[in-house]
């Protein structure tokens, strides 16, 4: 049975807010230099957004497990923990970094080692997102949990403002490209000391540290990822996730070869781009979705019908302004998507199910990065190809928020156990994996 959530103290919620911010950051931040460190030590393409699969792979396997021990342990240990997992990994991928530019090893070894580096990240860096989220969706009654889940997105949102503008401030003469990835380490450290010192600790009952079995939606046979309810906002989300990290890990190297730069030289207007798409998405998230009172159910339309224009954009672009244009406009898309889904996944179901969903959807949006190297692939091959394929899966996510009866009930109360039925049936019907 669900129970009234308390409200969220806005201290409670800067911090969390931070946190999540500054992961974005640094993952941001990382993304933004990959193509230059990529090109500048020697490694091939796609497998400079390959570094990113394991990590994906871990991260997408833990989550669960991590959304399950915050129900036993509480919120702020496992925020904790996440952040040490993220700052540690972010520093030995600074040291792996320097170590390639520095050439004291062959690329093939520098690809390796920054592939484990980074696979810190996705074991223990998984286990403050579910937990951040959990928390703020305890705290906040359904009616603003559309809200509240927008603006702990829109965390996201400025960390991909910031991440991008600060790396290439970062660069330093000793280090050089390695020397955003110590710097955020830095910040994890130091997000890490206010999340001990100043987040409350919450009190976790006894009932909750017994361990529990999954929540199903029909049959016992069935986890949690297959309950109705739910199902179709972890496809939707997953396949919006995976749009939205091709695009990203892709631009960087459309705009070196489109700017007919090195990779340094570059970097500077990959920092540009990505800023104006993360502008794009916080006025969606923190403008749009307030102003316009936005429910779920507008969200899932408006975000993949917005992101679908914008990959088509990029796709005929011709030169670097068009480009930005396009990955503008699709990142305001993309503002709109993820909020729908978070939101809507998390009002279908009841309070005491909160960290499991949001384990689900933390899984969702690391396993979906383990396809960025076929889109980096296919850019090689032919460059608009990854926006087209991007366009051609938000168009068919538009027709599926239009036709899946979760989808279309995701509005701010919680979706009827015999609407999530009707779903049920009206995916076998529409072939839905």
């Amino acid at each position: 049975m669900s129970s009234v959530a308390p409200a969220l103290p806005r201290r409670s919620f800067a911090i969390i807010f931070a946190v999540s911010a500054a992961t974005a950051m640094g993952n941001t931040g990382l993304i933004s230099v990959l193509p230059a460190i990529g090109r500048s030590i020697g490694i091939a393409d796609w497998m400079v957004s390959g570094i990113f699969s394991l990590s994906a792979l871990l991260w997408a396997g833990s989550s669960p497990y991590w959304a399950r021990s915050s129900d036993r342990h509480g919120r702020k240990p496992l925020m904790m923990l996440g952040l040490s997992g993220f700052m540690v990994s972010m520093a030995l991928c600074g040291g792996v970094v320097s170590a390639g530019l520095h050439h004291l090893a062959p690329p093939l070894v520098i690809f390796g080692l920054f592939l484990l580096a980074r696979a810190l990240f996705g074991l223990f860096g998984a286990a403050s997102n579910p937990a951040t989220q959990a928390y703020v969706a305890e705290r906040t009654p359904p009616e603003g949990r559309t809200q509240a889940m927008a603006s702990l997105a829109g965390a996201f949102g400025l960390g991909t403002v910031i991440g991008p503008f600060l790396a290439p401030l970062f660069v330093f003469p000793v280090v050089g490209l390695a020397g955003p990835l110590f710097s955020f380490s830095l910040i994890a450290l130091v997000m890490l000391f206010i999340v001990w010192r100043y987040l409350p600790d919450q009190k976790v009952p006894l009932e909750a540290q017994r361990p529990r079995r999954p929540v199903v939606g029909g049959p016992k046979a069935r986890g949690m990822w297959r309950d109705p309810r739910i199902q179709p906002f972890l496809i939707y989300g997953f396949i919006v996730a995976t749009c939205q990290t091709a695009q990203a890990q892709t631009l960087g190297f459309l705009i070196i070869d489109k700017l007919h730069m090195s990779p340094a030289q570059a970097q500077y207007f990959i920092a540009i781009a990505m800023m104006f798409g993360a502008v794009a998405g916080l006025l969606a998230q923190w403008g749009l979705i307030r102003m316009f009172e936005m429910t779920p159910r507008q969200l899932l339309r408006w975000g993949v019908g917005i992101a679908a224009l914008g990959n088509l954009i990029v796709a005929l672009s011709p030169g670097y302004y068009g480009a930005v244009a396009g990955y503008a406009i699709s990142s305001l898309g993309f503002g709109f998507a993820r909020p729908g889904f978070t939101a809507g996944s998390s009002i279908a179901v009841d309070m005491d199910e909160q960290a499991r969903v949001a384990g689900l959807i933390a899984a969702v949006n690391g396993i979906n990065v383990i396809f960025a190297p076929a889109f980096v692939f296919a850019y090689q091959h032919y460059g608009p190809a990854p926006f087209i394929l991007n366009t051609a899966l938000m168009a068919a996510m538009l027709v599926y928020a239009f036709r899946n009866t979760a989808l279309k009930n995701a509005d701010p109360q919680p979706a009827t156990r015999d609407a999530a039925s009707v779903a049920t049936i009206e995916k076998a019907d529409e072939g839905a994996v």
